[in-house]
Formats: structure tokens, sequence, C-alpha cells
């Protein structure tokens, strides 16, 4: 695999993937709610699902059929064992992240009138939209591009590229800032650093749903997303650049702190590199 052919392919996959999911969305979103979708989760359920068939499709056309990858070598290999791991992974530092954010930047929880049973409630609404969303994104972000610019550049370069790309794709996010945009990336150093442990894109796939259900069910926004959450209500304090603010606590120096810390943990436990480069 030469470098020109790992970009060539890389950049293939992205373009097609990002370009057709554009499309359909385009077409589909005004047939199936003319007057917009009725909330944020209805239309990132909606939006996973078109990224899911045509990532999937793209992995089979660039990944399996142009590049020769097969499941191994796309570390497909895992479990639920390690997604399970890898969830209590993604959950420890979205928790000390909002945790860590009480005592410097005054955030705050508080009750309202609805009773605690409707929060436990919505815990399998939410994950029925943040698995799916998670588990594309790092098929996309963590998947062939991930593989094959790991075997032609080196696996720091294609880890902190694809981390940029990352970001870029969470530009137009509500409520996002220059640091959330740092932070972003810094997350995709993470998981890209993860999906390097020996459960690959399980792994990565729970880290990623634990940080983000961690931060939803706790009532912050996830990357600027706000999802109603009933009988609990979170106020994130201030300053925004320490607590995140109105983006959540991925806009905030808190969580680069945290994000920085988790990933030279994780750097600790990964497989140790196999690529050869051309």
């Amino acid at each position: 695999m030469t470098r020109a052919k790992a970009a060539g392919l890389s950049a293939a996959f992205l373009i097609s993937g990002f370009g057709l999911t554009a499309g359909i969305t385009g077409l589909l979103f005004p047939r199936v709610w003319p007057a917009g979708p009725p909330d944020v989760a209805s239309a990132a359920l909606l939006q996973s699902a078109v990224m899911l068939a045509v990532f999937g499709l793209a992995t089979w056309v660039f990944g399996i059929r142009a590049a020769g990858l097969d499941a191994t070598s796309l570390r497909w290999h895992g479990g639920l064992r390690d997604a399970m791991q890898g969830l209590a992974l993604g959950v420890g530092p979205a928790a000390v992240a909002l945790a860590v954010a009480v005592p410097l930047a005054g955030a705050l929880w508080t009750r309202d009138c609805a009773p605690w049973s409707a929060w436990l409630a919505t815990l399998p609404r939410f994950a029925a939209i943040i698995i799916p969303a998670a588990f594309v994104e790092e098929l996309t972000f963590r998947g062939v591009p991930m593989v094959l610019l790991s075997r032609a550049f080196g696996r720091g370069a294609a880890i902190t590229g694809l981390a940029v790309l990352f970001a870029a794709a969470h530009l137009f996010n509500p409520a996002v800032s220059p640091l959330a945009l740092v932070n972003v990336a810094l997350a995709g150093i993470w998981l890209g650093t993860v999906f390097y442990w020996r459960g690959g894109l399980w792994t990565a796939t729970g880290a990623h749903v634990g940080w983000n259900l961690a931060i939803a069910v706790l009532a912050a926004p996830v990357s600027g997303l706000d999802f109603t959450v009933p009988w609990l209500d979170y106020r994130p304090g201030g300053p925004s650049w320490l607590s995140g603010g109105a983006f959540g606590p991925e806009g905030g120096l808190i969580a680069t702190g945290v994000l920085i810390l988790a990933t030279v943990l994780a750097a600790r436990f990964t497989e140790r590199p196999k690529e050869s480069y051309a």
C-alpha cells in the first residue's frame, strides 16, 4: 500500500460517504418531516441510519474490495466484553469532567417537577440514539481511513489527521467555539488511541458511547446538542471557556485537561504497531 493509494482511497471513502449522506438526507428529511424534525433526537437517529448504510457501503467498496482489507485488519475482532470495557473508559472521563466543573466553574444540578422514574425511562431512548451515532462515527473516522493511513504514514499521523477531520465534522454544531473544536479533535485522538486497544472498533465505539451517554443522561449538552432530560437539569456555571457552556463539557478547558490525561493513560495499553510504512 503506497502513500498515494492509501491517501486516495481514504479521500474517496470520506468524500463519497459525506457527499452521499448530504444528498440522501437533503432529499429524505423534507419528505419525512415537511415542517422540520420534531426534535434533535429524531433527526440524529435518521441521520445515523443513513450514514450507517452509506459508510457501510463505502467500507465494502473502498476498504474490502479496493484495498483488500478484512475484518482482522479493520479491527472488527472485538466483542461485547471489549465494548463494555470501552463503555467504562468513556463514562469515567466524562463523569470526571462534569464533576470537576462543580468546584471550579460552579456547575450544579437541580431537579424539576418530573419524577425520577421519568428520567430512568429516558435511558433506553438515549442509548438507542447515541449507540448508532457513535458506531457510525467510529466506522467513519476509525475505520478504513485509519487503517490505510496508519499503514502508509504511521499510526500517530493517521490518528492526528483524522482527529482534525473529526473536529471539522462538528464545525456547524450549535454553540461551537474554537476551544470546542480543539477538544473534539482531542477526543478524536483519544478515540483513535483506544481503537488500538485489543478490542479495536468495538472498544472505541464503547468509549464513544460511554462519553456521550454519561453527558446526556446527566442533562448536559453533547457537542452542542441539548437533549431534553426529565427530573434533572444541569447548569454549567462559568466562565464558558472553563465549563464549556452551552456546547457542553467538550467546550471548556476542564475537558481539555481530562481528554489529554485520558489519552496519555489509554496510550499505555495500546497494541504495538504492526503497520509497515511505504
